[in-house]
């Protein structure tokens, strides 16, 4: 039997990269799922190629309207929400000096505020059909400690690995667990932004960066999103019924906790 049958998940920043590759881990295993992006035609594109199971959403995470449409919209096509991924992020960088209070806004707008209320328009939903669920917040081992470089991003980080405890502590009386994946580095499309941090800030080529940080990683390379798929599916399962406000590193032995 597939491990998310009858099951419906709700993605964010699902169109691409690593919300792409749990959305199709999720319908492999059975689920049903909104793909919820800022990207209507990309979250189109991602769902028709998935087929029947899935349906597209708008989901601008900065605005309490879409996000409550965003639910809305789920629950009258698959009938409930059972499991949310919190996915939507952005990445950003600046040494302290250049740091600006627009960009500080936008990470904290996306990474920070965005999961918390699209957390709790499900929570919501969730505690109203009294079926419990499973909520699952993408933190980064940048949330485990800070980065010269990269001071904004680590804060949002370490605030959805707060926000996952605190939330897990509140939910999990109504049935709902709360938990947490820190990825390490992931290659995709992202990265070539996140190289260009680099190059900018550290003089280095374009590619350097990127090449560094795969040969530091203990596994021996950088992460795809398919290496993080297993803890998603894992985590959605009634297998984590017991795991509570925790947070697991994914990541080739990064980090250690």
């Amino acid at each position: 039997m597939k491990r998310l049958a009858g099951k419906t998940a709700l993605i964010t920043g699902a169109a691409r990269g690593i919300g792409r590759a749990f959305a199709e881990a999720y319908v492999r295993e059975g689920a049903r799922v909104a793909i919820a992006d800022i990207n209507l035609e990309g979250a189109q594109a991602t769902a028709a190629a998935l087929g029947d199971a899935a349906l597209a959403v708008r989901l601008d995470v900065t605005e309490q309207a879409s996000i409550d449409r965003a639910v809305a919209e789920t629950v009258a096509e698959f009938g409930q929400i059972d499991i949310l991924i919190n996915n939507a992020a952005i990445f950003t960088a600046a040494p302290i000096a250049e740091i600006t209070r627009a960009d500080y806004d936008r990470a904290f707008d996306i990474n920070v505020a965005g999961a918390l209320f699209t957390l709790q328009a499900v929570a919501r939903h969730m505690i109203d059909a009294g079926v419990g669920g499973k909520i699952i917040n993408m933190a980064s081992q940048a949330g485990r400690r800070g980065e010269p470089l990269v001071a904004v991003y680590c804060a949002t980080k370490a605030a959805v690995i707060s926000l996952t405890q605190s939330a897990g502590l509140n939910l999990i009386e109504h049935g709902i667990n709360v938990n947490a994946i820190a990825p390490g580095v992931v290659d995709g499309d992202h990265w070539d932004g996140v190289d260009a941090f680099f190059a900018r800030y550290e003089g280095k080529a374009p590619g350097q960066k990127k090449a560094e940080v795969g040969r530091a990683v203990p596994f021996g390379r950088m992460g795809t999103p398919d290496d993080l798929t297993g803890m998603a599916v894992f985590l959605a399962t009634d297998e984590a019924r017991y795991i509570v406000a925790q947070c697991y590193n994914v990541d080739g032995g990064q980090w250690m906790s």
